[in-house]
């Protein structure tokens, strides 16, 4: 059985609680917050510090703080040859503190502290400097989901780019829709099995092969139908934007 401490309290950390909490095959240590209350809801009381020096001895230290705290919180850690990783899909493996053996324990997934995650199906991405310490992370990783993988740091700064084009950049589009929704007093909800399958659709698809509408077609009548009609500057930019890099499918504008 793997021992493992979490260091953090935000949305990331307290979801790996809750999966590692789930799992017979590892047991957590410790949690580490500033305040306990953040994570007593989660954890009895003696398993959560808020002070470094109260750490116990674990297998495997995972820190989830904001990207700008990782190097900072590394280098508090009161202890030296240990496993201690990150969680960041930004931040390269170099940035933690090198008295200590390094990792990256990346879930590639957008997380909300009141919506349940079937972590099952969370792609996990890893990376050690050694493959003994990759063992031990693969093990912590498969004990929660069935998607683990071995990504470099190059590698990892190129899916969260890729995660925000589809992911948050996709959120705000769904904001404008509703927002175009509400000023018309038409209900939202109208459109949420169009969502439901353009994500469906690339499971079996190619998104280059999905991808459908006037901008597609090239179909200019609907287009600037569609422009005359928004009143709002920023969202006529962005429909402007987005027309023109699917019609010109990726190339330089």
């Amino acid at each position: 059985m793997i021992r493992i401490t979490i260091i953090g309290s935000g949305n990331v950390a307290q979801h790996l609680i809750k999966a590692f909490s789930a799992s017979s095959l590892v047991e957590i240590v410790q949690a580490f917050s500033r305040k306990k209350e953040a994570l007593s809801h989660l954890l009895d009381s003696e398993k959560i510090v808020t002070e470094f020096t109260a750490l116990k001895n674990a297998d495997l230290y995972i820190i989830s703080v904001s990207d700008n705290a990782i190097s900072e919180v590394s280098s508090q850690l009161p202890f030296k040859d240990r496993l201690v990783v990150h969680t960041s899909g930004t931040t390269s493996i170099d940035v933690l503190d090198s008295k200590n053996k390094k990792g990256v324990f990346y879930p590639l997934q957008t997380f909300s502290k009141n919506k349940t995650i079937d972590f099952s199906i969370i792609p996990i991405c890893l990376e050690t400097k050694n493959q003994n310490d990759y063992k031990i992370l693969e093990t912590a990783a498969k004990s929660i989901s069935n998607a683990v993988f071995s990504i470099s740091s190059e590698q990892r700064k190129a899916l969260h780019v890729a995660a925000v084009f589809v992911n948050n950049f996709t959120n705000h589009l769904y904001q404008i829709g509703q927002e175009i929704c509400e000023e018309h007093q038409v209900p939202f909800e109208v459109l949420k099995p169009l969502i439901q399958e353009t994500a469906e659709k690339i499971k079996t698809l190619d998104p280059i092969d999905a991808q459908t509408g006037p901008a597609k077609r090239r179909d200019s009548v609907t287009t600037n139908a569609h422009l005359g009609f928004i009143t709002n500057e920023n969202q006529k930019n962005i429909y402007k934007i987005l027309t023109q890099s699917i019609q010109h499918n990726g190339k330089k504008l």
